[in-house]
């Protein structure tokens, strides 16, 4: 049962409108829903608009952001928990723990970095939780013909495409983690 969704997104506020629109969206859903919210901490950016969406919403929220970027206008200093670790590692891990299912929003190299790492953890079977992207004013598109291509070269096998769910919206990610059962991938080592 999913009852805390990780969340990634961007940190910048010089984003189109549209992307905020989507994060208010996943924010409300979660709240309304009263699913805990993972993030990175921060009140910038897309980070920012989801985390007062959810408690708009009545949800909760738990913030985790390394010592060096916990500062003043840059910390969602009204977290419900706000967890502070050493480092970028140490986030990323405490993140997974508290997590039921990932969504990634748009957003940069770090939302990125995160959501692939997840991916790759699934493959790997380290976890069989459900990885999301949210894919607002088809942001993801290259990064799914990319993957289409690592399977086209047999640096993936074609199952491997469940690994992640691509999603029009933040309503249809919900969907998708209300009829989630996990199947675990074929191993990466055989055939």
């Amino acid at each position: 049962m999913i009852s805390t969704v990780c969340v990634f997104c961007a940190s910048s506020q010089a984003i189109r409108p549209e992307y905020f629109d989507a994060a208010r969206d996943m924010g409300r859903i979660l709240g309304e829903r009263r699913l805990g919210m993972v993030f990175g901490g921060g009140t910038v950016g897309l980070m920012g608009e989801a985390a007062r969406a959810v408690h708009a919403a009545g949800g909760r929220v738990t913030g985790v952001i390394p010592e060096a970027l916990n500062r003043a206008g840059v910390t969602y200093e009204v977290c419900d928990e706000l967890v502070i670790t050493v480092g970028m590692r140490e986030r990323k891990a405490e993140m997974e723990r508290r997590s039921d299912a990932f969504i990634a929003l748009p957003g940069g190299f770090g939302t990125l970095e995160e959501i692939l790492e997840h991916i790759t953890l699934r493959q790997l079977q380290y976890h069989p939780k459900p990885v999301v992207l949210v894919n607002t004013l088809d942001f993801y598109a290259p990064l799914i013909r990319l993957f289409d291509h690592l399977i086209a070269e047999k640096f993936a096998r074609e199952d491997h495409r469940r690994l992640v769910h691509l999603a029009a919206n933040p309503e249809e990610a919900m969907r998708y983690l209300d009829a989630y059962q996990p199947v675990a991938p074929s191993d990466k080592w055989s055939g």
